[in-house]
């Protein structure tokens, strides 16, 4: 096995590699610049990793792991227009440098080219693939409908909202272990226990966003800190508060869920001070390190080679404890 920087190497060339039509300039120039705009690259590398601790040949699953991202950054690209996003890993989001018809569009140019580039396997696999590529879609369509319809809603419920996350973040990083595993031509079983891994790896990813929404360094979270604060967006912080709150802290927070005024920084402050006097600091911490003895309970159930296990913990304790 190798490092992380290893497999993340090979993803970076493979989307310096992309050739984009010219022309029309305003739907490729904007895929151009969000697959420029970086990040960890958690699941391509995943897909990667997989791949070769189950004895597969890297080369195969290069473009299966492109796909991946690809699909990943389609969904923050529209993702980024329903929430009104201004800031994606520091830079401008494509709808606030074009617009919203260009991020639409170009957000669906990508999809397409997920799946072009996803399919370019040996044809015994590629059934299975395309059909796990495709329920992972549509699991993450329902998940990103949840989102918007607990909007509404102040009765959501933890297991509601980690249902949620499980769809709209985990499963693709399930997918993209598995992708790796067909590629590798390993057991159904164990295809199947390195995907519930990483569903467990990806709660627990998703948990530690929320939190650093809230606790992060801006310098290295890559978005503005209390963002999800400022918008009520329902996150593992709010649900429980709405559900912990009581007497003054019920007040308190009401005031602010009902604020769409210009105070954000103070609302920001005074939410995060409530949080912190709810205990929801530590709940949050104690649900992170949860999923990810979980993810690690799982990967010790697949095969995979000692040398791969070691990584994997590697990466799974250092997503856990990330500070962007």
């Amino acid at each position: 096995m190798h490092n992380y920087n290893h497999y993340l190497n090979l993803i970076n060339e493979a989307i310096n590699d992309i050739d984009y039509p010219q022309q029309p300039a305003h739907l490729y120039e904007p895929i151009a610049y969000t697959m420029a705009l970086g990040g960890k690259r958690v699941r391509p590398v995943l897909t990667l990793m997989t791949c070769e601790a189950m004895g597969g040949d890297l080369r195969q699953a290069v473009n299966v792991a492109l796909g991946i991202e690809l699909f990943h950054n389609f969904t923050l690209l529209h993702d980024d227009v329903m929430d009104r996003a201004d800031v994606r890993r520091g830079k401008p989001t494509v709808h606030r440098k074009w617009d919203d018809n260009v991020a639409i569009l170009s957000g669906d140019a990508m999809l397409t080219m997920a799946t072009q580039t996803v399919s370019r396997v040996d044809k015994d696999i590629l059934p299975d693939l395309l059909e796990l590529f495709n329920d992972t879609a549509m699991k993450i369509y329902e998940g990103q409908q949840y989102d918007m319809d607990y909007e509404n809603r102040n009765d959501v419920t933890v297991d509601e909202y980690i249902n949620m996350i499980r769809l709209k973040t985990s499963v693709l990083l399930g997918c993209a272990c598995k992708a790796g595993a067909l590629v590798a031509r390993t057991s159904p079983e164990n295809a199947d226990k390195v995907y519930e891994m990483a569903v467990n790896l990806g709660i627990a990813f998703q948990l530690q966003d929320d939190y650093l929404d809230v606790w992060g360094d801006p310098a290295t979270f890559g978005k503005e800190i209390g963002g999800d604060i400022a918008n009520n967006k329902k996150t593992y912080l709010l649900i429980n508060a709405i559900h912990h709150a009581a007497g003054n802290d019920e007040k308190t927070l009401k005031h602010w869920l009902a604020d769409n005024t210009s105070h954000k920084q103070e609302k920001i402050k005074a939410v995060t001070a409530l949080y912190e006097d709810l205990g929801l600091k530590d709940l949050a911490r104690n649900a992170i390190i949860n999923y990810s003895h979980k993810a690690l309970d799982l990967l010790h159930e697949v095969k995979m080679n000692y040398d791969a296990y070691k990584v994997f913990e590697s990466i799974i304790n250092q997503l856990a404890d990330r500070e962007r």
